[in-house]
């Protein structure tokens, strides 16, 4: 088998979308179907393209600038996150991410300048199976579901398909790919219980689906359970030799590089658990964590990524099968212009001074330049952009690099993800030894990032050590999609709150401001897409699809 690239035949599997009201409003025409993958290579080949290429490459709508999964539809999260600003207007990206207000140092407001007074109001005028692809709640559910049915497909097949090898060795194929499936159905019912007011829970195949909504939380249930089946079949792995090598055969041989090796049944286990304390962190607003939801993270990550272990990785290649561009690589520039995301000026002033993160990779731009049209934002304006494969500092990371296969961008969850929700419990436990023991897991991120910082060390307050460690994942976990989960978990999104001591470069003129105020006034969840709600209406009893906000 050839896998130097994604094995786009076999890969591209057809979901069977109709205008049936039981199938999903979701497409790839590639042929052959899953029907024909009943062999051993078959079915690992089908494994493969039901994530890369299905859940992360290909819907039935296309944006050029923001429609793949990791360029565009985790933008969004990084446009409402405050990460980065977008002026194009394509699938409405340059107002998804736009404020509902902004107050200047002198105390004059810049309202929002769009159509719509406000966010709510815009996802409600665009969430119509009209919009097609301009609609922007349609791209995450779209692809999220895609991986979903792709997968109970494959692990339809697997379990009528014989594998080679002695007893132990075809018990152990099959519970390997029953273990992919199964967590990547968990990854994906993860993202949509994070950012939909509900959901389905669907187990059929080839495309079919139901009308019986659920809330968020029982989707993020569903993603639990998903996980739990996971880790059920990766220790019904019996034969290492045999479980390593379909790893191998699932994962491109060009993500294999790097953190992207092929995980350990036990590092596997951890990078499991490492989401699942995520979908407790980013649905929980920060002031409302419980004792037994601290207690829970903390289990979590004591058994999750290590610094050590592989993770699941993306990269760019020639062919761009999956991935042809990142968020970071559509944020850099040359000092002279601006690509498709600017880089947010709240985002750079989270760098404490000699962090070597931001001389890596922030640039300035030239002046007069960074100044944009005011009449779709009023708050992209910006001074800086990324360096293209950074700055030449040795040691710490890159955050963009355009040149195909250097960019190594994280699929799932990473080592200094798993550490910083550590600290964070740690630190909200309270007691002068855990804060410290909390801001010393700081350090260790900063130090495997390459920060070249002096240690935090021990002595900081409750509030210090939180403001620190919710600067730090600012800067640790960018472009990972996370930022508006934090922002969102920080109560600072909603039209009745807002972030202090911004700097905003403001106006035609791009007057900078050092301690302006924020009012974002953005959705906390999307309501369902009417792309799935006019082709599969809600059954009766359903939970309510629209988000009452």
């Amino acid at each position: 088998m050839n896998k130097n690239k994604i094995l786009i035949g076999i890969l591209g599997l057809t979901l069977g979308a109709s205008s049936c009201k039981k199938d999903l409003d979701i497409s790839n025409p590639n042929q052959p179907t899953p029907q024909s993958a009943t062999s051993e290579i078959g079915v690992v080949s089908l494994g493969q393209g039901s994530i890369y290429r299905n859940g992360f490459y290909s819907v039935k709508y296309y944006d050029g600038v923001n429609g793949r999964f990791w360029a565009g539809t985790v933008a969004n999260h990084e446009l409402m996150g405050d990460l980065i600003g977008m002026e194009a207007a394509n699938a409405f990206g340059n107002q998804i991410g736009c404020p509902d207000k902004v107050i200047l140092d002198n105390g004059t407001s810049i309202l929002n300048p769009n159509g719509d007074a406000t966010q709510y109001a815009l996802l409600r005028r665009i969430n119509s199976n009209a919009q097609q692809g301009s609609n922007t709640t349609y791209f995450e559910w779209a692809y999220m579901y895609n991986m979903i049915t792709s997968a109970n497909s494959v692990l339809d097949i697997a379990s009528k398909t014989t594998f080679s090898g002695g007893t132990a060795a075809a018990a152990t194929k099959l519970a390997t790919i029953t273990a992919w499936c199964n967590f990547w159905k968990g990854f994906a019912y993860s993202r949509i219980g994070s950012i939909y007011y509900a959901g389905l829970i669907n187990n059929g195949i080839n495309g079919t689906t139901n009308g019986n909504y659920v809330t968020k939380e029982a989707i993020l249930a569903e993603a639990e359970a998903s996980f739990a089946k996971a880790v059920t079949a990766i220790n019904a792995a019996t034969s290492t030799t045999d479980y390593t090598k379909m790893m191998g055969d699932l994962i491109p041989a060009f993500l294999q590089i790097g953190k992207g090796t092929v995980p350990s049944q036990a590092a596997w286990i951890r990078n499991i658990n490492t989401l699942r304390a995520r979908n407790i962190l980013a649905n929980t607003l920060a002031s409302a964590l419980t004792p037994a939801q601290l207690t829970s993270i903390q289990t979590l990550t004591t058994n999750g990524i290590t610094a050590s272990d592989p993770i699941f990785t993306g990269r760019t290649d020639a062919n761009g099968d999956f991935l042809g561009t990142t968020i970071a690589d559509k944020t850099q520039s040359a000092a002279s212009t601006t690509n498709t995301y600017k880089l947010s000026e709240r985002f750079v002033q989270e760098f404490y001074p000699g962090d070597l993160r931001r001389d890596n990779n922030v640039r300035a731009l030239n002046a007069g330049q960074g100044v944009f049209n005011q009449d779709r934002g009023n708050s992209y304006n910006t001074r800086w952009t990324l360096y293209n494969g950074g700055n030449g500092i040795a040691g710490t990371i890159v955050y963009a690099n355009t040149a195909a296969g250097a960019n190594e961008i994280t699929l799932a969850g990473t080592y200094e993800e798993n550490a910083l929700m550590q600290a964070e419990v740690l630190i909200r436990q309270g007691g002068q030894s855990n804060i410290d023991a909390g801001v010393a897991l700081i350090d260790a991120v900063r130090t495997y990032q390459g920060a070249g910082l002096t240690a935090i060390g021990a002595g900081q307050t409750q509030a210090a050590a939180l403001e620190i460690l919710r600067r730090e994942r600012r800067i640790a976990l960018a472009f990972k999609g996370l930022s508006f989960y934090d922002a969102r978990r920080y109560d600072i999104i909603a039209p009745t709150k807002s972030r202090t001591g911004c700097i905003v470069r403001a106006g035609s003129a791009g007057v900078l401001n050092t301690n302006a105020t924020i009012v974002y006034g953005f959705l906390d969840y999307w309501d369902v897409p009417d792309n799935e709600l006019a082709y599969n209406p809600p059954a009766s009893g359903s939970a309510p699809v629209k988000n009452p906000k």
